[in-house]
């Protein structure tokens, strides 16, 4: 199996990855924290993918993971200036570096357990590198090893992070399916 990541340009396979089955159903479309929560909670049904069809012409939301031609996995990556991160009161910031968030990672059912995972994140980083970013945040629950329930998995983990050479930089007041998140981040200088 080869995997290539790439900066996510095709409306499509954004929408393979964060849209719905049905266009007129309610999906996150890896908006909740990439815009204003006042902006999110107006979006509905097919306006969400409208959004993020104008967002795209701004620049890539994100990378995107093809086996083949196949998508299979998203990472949602941007500057945090740019997100609800900014102004999250239950994730501090460590500093006034403009860092890059990195708040989703998500594979396809059917190649999960494959590392596609390990790919996105390493590939979001330097795509994060090559516009200029001085570090990389994420997010993740600490769980400790525990399961995390496959619909909040998309924040990943600590060790997930870890292993992508992420270190712990702070405590968050955040908590997701019962486990408190934490703030990990890797220098990019």
């Amino acid at each position: 199996m080869t995997i290539e990541v790439r900066p996510a340009t095709e409306f499509d396979d954004v929408r393979t990855m964060v849209g719905p089955k049905r266009p007129d159903a309610e999906s996150c479309w890896c908006l909740s924290y990439r815009v204003p929560g006042k902006v999110n909670r107006e979006l509905h049904r097919e306006a969400r993918g409208e959004y993020v069809r104008e967002l795209m012409q701004q620049g890539p939301p994100g990378v995107l993971a093809y086996e083949g031609d196949e998508v299979v996995g998203w990472a949602a990556i941007h500057p945090r200036a740019d997100t609800s991160f900014a102004t999250n009161r239950k994730i501090p910031h460590v500093d006034d570096l403009d860092v890059w968030s990195l708040w989703c990672v998500r594979v396809r059912p059917g190649h999960r357990g494959q590392g596609i995972a390990h790919h996105l994140i390493e590939d979001a980083v330097e795509y994060a590198r090559s516009q200029g970013a001085p570090a990389v945040e994420a997010y993740p629950v600490d769980n400790d090893g525990a399961k995390v329930d496959l619909t909040m998995a998309y924040v990943g983990t600590r060790a997930l992070f870890e292993r992508a050479g992420f270190a712990k930089a702070a405590d968050t007041d955040s908590v997701l399916n019962r486990f408190p998140r934490v703030l990990m981040r890797l220098s990019l200088s």
